[in-house]
């Protein structure tokens, strides 16, 4: 664990503590550039694929960036919200550990980051280091080489920000969550580009029911692999 980080990890947050780790941790972790390289992609990605033969390898690949993605983007963002620490998140100087069924555990930051000093100006400043050297890299090399739409990896990590944000809100409706908004929000990157983070998710009026139903706006095509269904929140249900 991370000293700087401890206050998060209490009450149903706890069990993220050992995820983001320093390079002391004794678990043995892989420079996520080794990650990345085609043969250590299809090993890993062959070792699920064991758990559910015959299945699409695109859907094998979605489902595992979702468990990179539930691992990485809550404690992140949550250390940037609540404790305006700022991670050093580059994917050159990171490192992965996996579980033994070939799942993220973990990540080796080169250190414990800094606060924010001054504030950052707004959300875009704030996760850029999440967003445009760890997420963008990590999602361009993985789509193309699984053949999978950037856009649905995108949807996967947009669904769990937006998701812990209203996490967040509920934990502390006093935390100040305005970037976390911003950045969902923006349609455009302050460069113009499209913002990939734009509202993953929406929200629908069912009939008969008072709560909206919480919609993924791109499918995460789970349903492709053999023996799993659509997701609670596909847009294809």
């Amino acid at each position: 664990m991370i000293p700087a980080l401890a206050p998060l990890f209490i009450a149903d947050f706890e069990h993220y503590r050992d995820v983001l780790v320093l390079p002391d941790d004794p678990r043995e972790g892989v420079p996520m550039r080794t990650v990345l390289t085609g043969k250590y992609l299809d090993d890993m990605l062959g070792r699920r694929g064991t758990a559910y033969p015959d299945s699409d390898p695109r859907g094998l690949a979605s489902i595992w960036s979702k468990h990179y993605f539930i691992k990485l983007i809550p404690p992140v963002v949550a250390a940037s919200l609540i404790l305006d620490q700022r991670l050093p998140l580059h994917l050159d100087h990171l490192q992965l550990i996996l579980n033994d069924d070939g799942l993220p555990a973990g990540f080796k930051l080169p250190d414990a980051g800094q606060r924010w000093m001054p504030g950052p100006e707004d959300a875009f400043e704030r996760f850029d280091e999440l967003l445009e050297h760890h997420l963008r890299p990590f999602i361009d090399i993985f789509a193309r080489h699984v053949r999978l739409s950037p856009k649905v990896l995108w949807s996967n990590a947009g669904n769990y920000f937006e998701w812990l944000l209203g996490v967040l809100e509920n934990a502390m409706p006093h935390g100040d969550m305005s970037h976390g908004h911003q950045l969902l929000n923006a349609q455009l990157l302050p460069d113009g580009r499209r913002n990939p983070f734009y509202q993953p998710v929406r929200y629908l009026k069912v009939e008969g029911q008072d709560e909206p139903k919480r919609q993924r706006r791109v499918c995460c095509i789970r349903y492709r692999v053999n023996g799993l269904d659509y997701c609670a929140n596909c847009p294809l249900s």
